[in-house]
């Protein structure tokens, strides 16, 4: 081998290994760590759980970040929907495990406790999973970013639409914590100012299975919407025994306010054509949408991507970016870099991430096909409606968040 050869491949070995350690200067531990912590074992597993840290994985092989230097670990926890276990083990991650960012988080009274404790250390918090729309507003932080979806964007989106198409009366049936709460709230207001009216509201207890007392209510309240402000296996197990008691044969319809793509799967389509949805994902959109959907399935069992599982992958994109740009991971300047840099990734496209915190993107209004219109698993979606970004979440001067002057 010629000698001057030799010394130029040395010199880019070098080079290389240099480039590397500047890659590496200013990240804590060598390592950027992330932790997923979802629901792994109950109601929500399907639309986030194991999902989501495949998502995750995958968000940090299409980065590329890896060859470039930089080492990335990814660590899971199972929350069990309970604020005090998920406030524990986000308390050890950012102490003991040195983990930068915890993403997902399904559940929004573990999400709200999350968003504090990540503000006091300083880390990082992306919340796809929960839905609470306080997150970006009077709980907002400089330390969060509500990716995917939230309760402004349901009930303006699912809540909006029905009750513009006759559905004036409503009685809700709502999960008794921070989300139902938040998703009650958000639409009863869309449903006052759009001429309708509540004529009574029932809570049922996180993860119930018997919801024959609750329909019993709803039924005898003769409202023409029966609002489900519940999600997951509430989700389907109210409208699976709303199915045994005929309350839509009786001429009442169900709202699901938030109704997932694994719900469909669950429900299956004679049960739950019909429903209008609303969706920031669909992964039938677009060519990158199905192929992103292909790999996803392949590795998690079959299963079709979530908005959920969505939107881990877009925010964990984003988040590399940023830490790329800043060459560090200090949650409160990669959460600043976030928003200063627009969003651009396969599965939503071109984006922003707003002052309180709020990422922005189109919503989608879909009908659940009938079964005639299917054309196999996971196809169940036919689009109304497109909300534009600009319309689909709430108004930044609406929020009460203390960091918008």
């Amino acid at each position: 081998m010629n000698r001057h050869f030799r010394h130029g491949l040395v010199s880019l070995a070098v080079a290389a290994a240099l480039s590397a350690g500047a890659a590496q200067a200013q990240i804590s531990d060598n390592m950027i760590k992330i932790g997923v912590l979802s629901d792994m074992s109950s109601l929500y597993t399907d639309l986030a759980g194991a999902g989501s840290v495949v998502a995750a994985r995958m968000a940090v092989e299409d980065s590329g970040i890896e060859k470039r230097g930089y080492k990335v670990e990814i660590v899971s926890a199972d929350h069990q929907n309970k604020p005090d276990v998920g406030s524990g083990i986000a308390r050890q991650w950012y102490d003991t495990d040195k983990v930068d960012v915890i993403v997902d988080t399904p559940n929004s009274g573990v999400a709200l406790a999350v968003n504090q404790i990540t503000k006091d250390k300083g880390k990082a918090f992306l919340v796809s999973g929960a839905a609470s729309s306080d997150l970006t507003g009077k709980a907002c932080t400089p330390n969060t970013i509500h990716w995917t979806y939230d309760t402004w964007m349901l009930a303006n989106g699912t809540g909006s639409a029905i009750v513009k198409t006759g559905g004036d009366s409503w009685f809700f049936l709502t999960a008794d914590y921070a989300f139902g709460h938040a998703l009650e709230r958000d639409t009863e207001a869309v449903v006052l100012k759009n001429g309708g009216k509540v004529v009574g509201k029932v809570r049922a207890p996180l993860n119930t299975q018997d919801f024959s007392s609750f329909l019993l209510q709803a039924q005898a309240s003769k409202a023409k919407i029966i609002g489900l402000a519940n999600a997951g296996g509430d989700t389907t197990n109210s409208i699976k025994q709303a199915a045994e008691f005929g309350i839509v044969k009786g001429g009442q319809n169900l709202a699901g306010l938030l109704v997932f793509l694994t719900d469909i799967h669950a429900l299956g389509l004679p049960t739950a054509q019909g429903l209008i949805v609303t969706n920031t994902f669909y992964w039938d959109q677009n060519d990158q949408s199905r192929a992103f959907a292909k790999r996803f399935a392949e590795r998690d069992k079959g299963i079709h991507p979530t908005m959920v599982h969505a939107g881990v992958y877009s925010a964990l994109i984003h988040y590399l970016k940023a830490v790329e740009a800043l060459k560090s991971d200090d949650g409160t300047k990669v959460i600043a870099k976030m928003k200063e840099m627009p969003t651009d990734d396969p599965l939503f496209g071109k984006g922003t991430v707003r002052a309180d915190g709020r990422k922005i993107h189109p919503a989608y209004l879909v009908e659940v096909k009938k079964p005639s219109e299917s054309k196999g698993p996971w196809d169940y979606y036919k689009v109304r409606a497109t909300i534009p970004a600009d319309q689909a979440f709430r108004p930044l001067k609406d929020g009460e968040c203390p960091l918008v002057k």
